[in-house]
């Protein structure tokens, strides 16, 4: 049974077997062998890895934000190569071990970023955020792993759909209001906003079931080691997404006050 893409979000979690066949025609010189292939362990030591060097390069621009100096070149140019990182690994899967880690180094310089500007404005927030993800994340992982919540084929197709909605919403009204003054109405702290934002997080968390279910068949179906580094670093981008939607919810809830 083919294994194709669950999770449409940035398009960077391709995680198929025709993919892993093309990039394997291209290596025929480097066959995977039995003990070279994805292991669940494999892939929760890998996204370990991404979550400590996410965290350190997010040191990186906290430090310059407290101590005066401009973070915005570094925060605005790290989202802009990890984005591109993750466009050439959804279609290069076999570069994985050598994207993935640049992923999380850029990545972590934006997030490092965006979080000391969000904690200058309302302190307090980034641990609030911070916990938030990973409440959610255990919360999500143990629902899974117990079968209390399925990932039928059904409940990906509405995740998904929903996905590709909040994508379009985004990009639809980022172009907008480039041109005109307009306010996407997901701005602000007005109940709809906040409406809106709880709603993305909740749709966020459930890209979580997608990513364990394809975590999982990828080990079931012996895919090539180098998916280890795949799949972790589509964790990290849905773990990405998950906090700085926390940060947003948050913001308004604390800007109301």
């Amino acid at each position: 049974m083919a294994f194709n893409s669950k999770n449409p979000f940035l398009s960077n979690k391709r995680f198929s077997s025709n993919a892993v066949s093309r990039a394997e025609e291209v290596h025929e010189a480097k066959i995977i062998d039995y003990n070279q292939e994805m292991t669940l362990s494999g892939t929760i030591n890998k996204t370990a890895i991404l979550f400590l060097i996410l965290c350190g390069s997010a040191m990186v621009t906290w430090w310059m934000a407290f101590n005066g100096m401009n973070i915005m070149i570094p925060a605005i140019g790290g989202a802009i190569v990890g984005f591109v990182l993750v466009l050439i690994s959804a279609f290069k899967p076999h570069l994985s071990p050598y994207l993935a880690p640049g992923y999380a180094l850029f990545e972590g310089l934006f997030i490092g970023g965006i979080s000391a500007i969000f904690e200058a404005m309302y302190p307090g927030i980034v641990i609030n955020a911070v916990g938030a993800t990973l409440v959610t994340f255990l919360v999500c992982l143990g629902l899974y792993k117990f079968r209390i919540v399925k990932v039928t084929e059904q409940f990906k197709s509405v995740v998904i759909a929903a996905t590709l909605a909040i994508a379009t919403y985004y990009l639809i009204s980022w172009i907008v209001s480039m041109f005109i003054n307009y306010q996407p109405v997901h701005h602000g702290n007005s109940m709809m906003s906040i409406g809106i934002s709880i709603f993305v997080i909740v749709i966020a968390a459930l890209n979580l079931f997608l990513d364990f279910d394809q975590i999982e068949k990828g080990v079931e179906q012996r895919m090539p080691k180098f998916m280890e580094w795949y799949g972790a670093m589509g964790l990290m981008v849905t773990l990405v997404w998950l906090y700085i939607e926390f940060l947003r919810l948050l913001s308004k809830f604390a800007s109301r006050d």
